[in-house]
């Protein structure tokens, strides 16, 4: 199982971090070891002092596929979710200053969380797709799938240039502005229209 992440996907958030707004998806991976586990207690990283949350909608694969082009994500996907793509963003910007690889601020364990899947016959308009984060019961970002800068079936048919698609996979398809910090207390809840998809709280660190 592979896990897809796409960064910048959404002009406001790209100028939020004062990055340039891409021309075509930009691709980084999580290995299967950074997805959270719900019935597991999701403690604050002790290398990082700025833990950010990033909401995203997630798609799952279900079908394999390579260089599909032209198809429509939902020929090659079964389900989607909302999740939360964890940034140890002190991190990243020490290593993007010296030109090095984003892994240990975006890949370590437990930075991909995952929430209840919904099967895309239930969704309905791919292209029509709100859903939000609350921190501690307030909203801290809203998105839409309507503003992604890449569609779900570009996200697609970029990432199957250059990887085969495999059941299971999972593709992290960018987040909206409003990315900010957590700390040790707080609560996230993500939720596509008004369906709560997954909750957790941010624990001290035991170490």
């Amino acid at each position: 199982m592979k896990i897809f992440c796409i960064g910048r996907n959404y002009v406001a958030h790209a100028k939020e971090l004062g990055n340039e707004v891409p021309e075509e998806p930009v691709i980084f991976m999580k290995p299967a070891s950074a997805i959270w586990k719900p019935q597991t207690s999701f403690h604050y990283p002790a290398f990082t002092r700025e833990l950010h949350y990033e909401c995203e909608l997630v798609l799952r694969v279900s079908r394999s596929g390579k260089n599909i082009a032209g198809e429509p994500a939902m020929n090659y996907c079964d389900a989607i979710t909302a999740g939360l793509d964890f940034t140890a963003r002190d991190v990243q910007n020490l290593l993007k200053a010296k030109g090095l690889p984003w892994e240990k601020a975006k890949a370590w364990d437990n930075s991909a969380v995952v929430g209840e899947w919904l099967p895309l016959a239930d969704v309905g308009d791919l292209n029509d797709i709100r859903f939000s984060l609350y921190k501690n019961k307030e909203v801290v970002q809203q998105g839409h799938s309507s503003h992604m800068i890449h569609s779900f079936d570009k996200i697609l048919s970029h990432i199957s240039t250059y990887f085969s698609l495999e059941p299971g996979d999972m593709i992290f398809t960018g987040t909206p502005a409003g990315v900010g910090s957590v700390g040790a207390g707080d609560k996230l809840e993500g939720y596509i229209a008004d369906k709560q998809l997954f909750s957790l709280e941010i624990l001290q660190n035991p170490g």
